[in-house]
């Protein structure tokens, strides 16, 4: 949503929604973790009011656990954390996330070596989605990283059951790979808002996504 018309959110979830789309995809920057600022608690729940679907906030925030409560409350469905400001207290997130009613989710930068995460899908409370960022976090609209897919396919191949999350990038000429090498929840802006027929961009991801799952 980081793409949409902010200043109408709630029709563009709406709209999002009837062309096709599972997930709302939220990105929450606080300006620190990454140079840019974007929406906080306070807009989701706003947009809770307006919508029954899925929100997917992705935290790109150096105090993760100062946001698990706050969003809690506002109604979103997923949280997301980046491992890069969670190596000490990753543990007790994840259980506070739950806590709260939403589903854990971790997420790497392009530098961060994949095996980092490892331990939190392998927890004994573990994350229940993993973000492979095929850009740098922090700005939309940024030119996708095919070597990412070498995380993908690792956790791929190491947890077949696994969501396997791809953000940066991605629209009908970057699907294909992301899709082909395991990831299973498809993260794309500007590609969908900037197309003359967005609904048909969501109906091309979603068939090459399962696609590529009927063949494993």
């Amino acid at each position: 949503m980081l793409s949409s018309d902010f200043a109408n959110l709630a029709a563009e979830a709406e709209r999002m929604v009837r062309l096709g789309a599972d997930w709302l995809h939220m990105d929450i920057m606080d300006g620190h973790f990454v140079p840019n600022l974007t929406i906080g608690a306070p807009v989701i729940q706003s947009l809770r009011k307006h919508t029954k679907a899925y929100l997917d906030c992705h935290l790109m925030v150096t105090n993760p656990s100062d946001y698990v409560e706050p969003l809690g409350k506002a109604g979103a469905s997923g949280f997301t954390f980046h491992i890069e400001v969670a190596r000490d207290n990753w543990q007790e997130l994840i259980q506070s996330i739950k806590a709260k009613g939403m589903r854990p989710g971790v997420s790497l930068r392009p530098g961060t070596p994949v095996e980092e995460i490892f331990p939190l899908v392998e927890a004994e409370n573990p994350v229940e989605l993993v973000l492979v960022m095929t850009v740098e976090p922090g700005f939309g609209g940024q030119k996708f990283m095919p070597e990412m897919m070498d995380k993908v396919r690792a956790l791929r191949k190491k947890y077949p059951s696994l969501d396997i999350e791809v953000d940066g990038g991605l629209g009908p000429s970057t699907i294909d790979v992301a899709a082909s090498a395991g990831a299973n929840c498809i993260v794309a802006g500007s590609s969908i808002f900037g197309a003359a027929d967005p609904g048909e961009v969501i109906l091309a991801l979603r068939k090459s996504v399962e696609g590529s799952q009927n063949k494993i």
